[in-house]
Order: structure tokens, then C-alpha cells, then sequence
């Protein structure tokens, strides 16, 4: 019989590439302005990676912080789930490349997807799995290489996306200490699947020689429907998952949100009534990275001070499927 266990984050770590592309840089490749992308956006620029190593290279880099922060050994991981939309290659999953990289012999490994909630998605099956005495010690990935899939001609989508990764080591602790992942909540709506994808290169329209030249193999976004969902769905998210928590919201310290695009995040703050010095934004330096942004920012908020001992921090993310969700920590 398992007795009570909590589910503890007891490191976290994030890379993001050297390579910048800014808002000048975009002025020069098709119409548009800084102003107009700040304004829309609140992104001043975001990272490329194109040293050709993959994102499981950016998660290795990660994930190696993580488990320094840990104190752990990489043979010590029990589970690797790895949320991702843009693996190295479409078998085998990325997690297994990262298992190798790392040498985590002993861990499980396997991808995630969930679009941008794929981190969010990653931590909540995380949290289950360690309460109910399957495993002991797992890392979780959030990393996207989102330039491969931008289509740099579209100046619509082409401005809001960069890659990077971020990790977390989620392990189990004896007891209910009231630590760790208190509330945690996931959903879909699979009605609106085609708001937010990639056309080609899946079963249905192959990446093949003879359709190469349709340019379908970019992300496709209706951002007016994307912006309506997102901001609800994050919101019912965050008061189910605090619910979950026995909590208020108005006992958060820190919202960590989706740093999809600053209008959705201070739309979610006026919803939640919460002032600026609660919430964490980066997004002006990384754009959109998808599934690694909500883990980025939050090693960011951590390491930086903002996230202190005792703190309650709230993360939430939305992203294609529809998938969204809500995770509560205390730290």
C-alpha cells in the first residue's frame, strides 16, 4: 500500500540558442515594423537554433542544469517525458535521443505532444505518476526548434515564433508536506484541432517530392479564434486547478502563463485580477517557443528571485488540439 507521497519540482534548467532575430531583422525580410510587432505582440526578438544539433541538443543543456540543481545523476531518472512538437526526427521519439545524451540508462523515456500545453500536459502526468508510487524521480522537457516549421514568408505567424528549452525534476517525497504539485487540470477540445497546425507531413498529406512545392509543411494559425480560446480556457484552467489545490487565486504569488503574445497574457491578468508584479513575462526576448515557454519562464522566475521559498506559483498554457491546462506549485 503507498502511503502519501508529494510531488516535489526540486530543479529546474533552461537553454536557449545564441543566435537572435530581432525586429530590424524582420523589417528587412518582409512588411512589417517594430512597432507594429511590439505593439501586437510584446516581442522585441527571439532565439534560433541553428547549430544542427537538434532539439534534443537544447534539452540536453537543459535538462543537465536540472539535474545539477537536483543534485541527481542522470542513471538516478526513473521517467523521461519530453514535450515537444518539433522532435529531431519523427521516429524514434526526441526523449529517447535525450536518454542517450544523458545517459539515464534507467529511465523510461517518451514524447509528449500537446502543442504549446505539451510541458503543462508532460508535468501533470508527471506528478500522477510519482503520487501513485510508479516512479520516484522524473525529468520533464518542454523544447521546440519552431523555426524549422515557420514559414519566414508569412508575416502574420513568421514574427511571434523562437526555440529553446526548459526542464524540470519532479521526485517524490514521503509524506504531505504541503509542498510540491497541489492541483493540476488538462483538457481538449478537439472540435477546433485545425486552429493551430501544421498541414503537411503527417499521414494524411505526406512530405513527399510531389507535394513539397504546396508549402504546406509551416505552422497555420487563425489567430482571432486562437486569442478568444486561449484566454478563457487558461483562466477556467487555473480556477479548476487552484480548486484542486484548496486554494484561492488570489492566494498565487506568481502566474507563470504561455508567453504566446502579451495581449492574451494581460487579458488572463484583468480576468484574474492580478497586477503585473505577479505575473512572470519574458516574452520579449524569446517570442513564442511553444512547449518550452512555460518551463523557460520558469527557471527564469526561479533563478532570478522571483519565486521564493514558500511560494504558491500557478502555470498555465494553451496551445494546438485545442489543449490547455493548469499546474499549481509550492515551492
Amino acid at each position: 500500500m503507498v502511503g502519501e507521497i508529494s510531488a516535489v519540482i526540486t530543479g529546474t534548467g533552461s537553454y536557449t540558442p545564441s543566435k537572435v532575430l530581432t525586429n530590424a531583422d524582420f523589417e528587412k525580410m518582409v512588411e512589417t515594423s517594430d512597432d507594429w510587432i511590439r505593439s501586437r505582440t510584446g516581442i522585441t526578438e527571439r532565439r534560433i537554433n541553428n547549430n544542427g544539433d537538434g532539439t534534443s541538443e537544447m534539452a540536453f543543456r537543459a535538462s543537465k542544469l536540472a539535474l545539477e540543481r537536483s543534485n541527481l545523476q542522470a542513471d538516478q531518472l526513473d521517467l523521461i517525458l519530453f514535450g515537444t512538437v518539433t522532435p529531431d526526427y519523427p521516429v524514434p521519439a526526441a526523449a529517447c535521443i535525450l536518454q542517450n545524451k544523458l545517459g539515464a540508462w534507467n529511465a523510461a523515456a517518451m514524447d509528449i505532444c500537446a502543442a504549446c500545453a505539451s510541458f503543462v500536459y508532460a508535468l501533470t502526468v508527471a506528478e500522477a505518476l510519482v503520487r501513485a508510487g510508479t516512479y520516484r524521480r522524473v525529468l520533464v522537457i518542454g523544447a521546440e526548434s519552431l523555426s524549422t516549421i515557420t514559414n519566414y514568408e508569412d508575416r502574420t505567424t513568421c514574427v511571434l515564433f523562437g526555440d529553446g528549452a526548459g526542464a524540470v525534476i519532479v521526485e517524490a517525497q514521503e509524506g504531505k508536506n504541503g509542498k510540491g504539485i497541489l492541483g493540476s487540470v488538462i483538457r481538449t477540445d478537439g472540435s477546433a484541432w485545425d486552429y493551430l497546425w501544421v498541414p503537411m507531413g503527417g499521414s494524411v498529406e505526406p512530405l513527399r517530392q510531389d507535394n513539397v512545392e504546396k508549402n504546406r509543411m509551416y505552422v497555420e494559425m487563425a489567430g482571432k479564434e486562437v486569442f478568444k480560446l486561449a484566454v478563457k480556457a487558461m483562466h477556467t484552467a487555473s480556477l479548476e486547478a487552484c480548486e484542486k489545490a484548496g486554494i484561492d487565486i488570489s492566494e498565487v504569488d506568481l502566474l507563470v502563463p504561455h508567453q504566446a503574445n502579451i495581449r492574451i497574457i494581460q487579458a488572463l491578468m484583468k480576468r484574474m485580477n492580478l497586477s503585473e508584479e505577479r505575473v512572470f513575462i519574458n516574452i520579449e526576448k524569446y517570442g513564442n517557443t511553444s512547449s518550452a515557454s512555460v518551463p523557460i519562464a520558469l527557471d527564469e522566475a526561479y533563478t532570478s528571485g522571483r519565486i521564493k521559498k514558500g511560494d504558491t506559483v500557478l502555470l498555465t498554457a494553451f496551445g494546438g488540439g485545442m489543449a490547455w491546462g493548469a499546474v499549481v506549485v509550492k515551492f
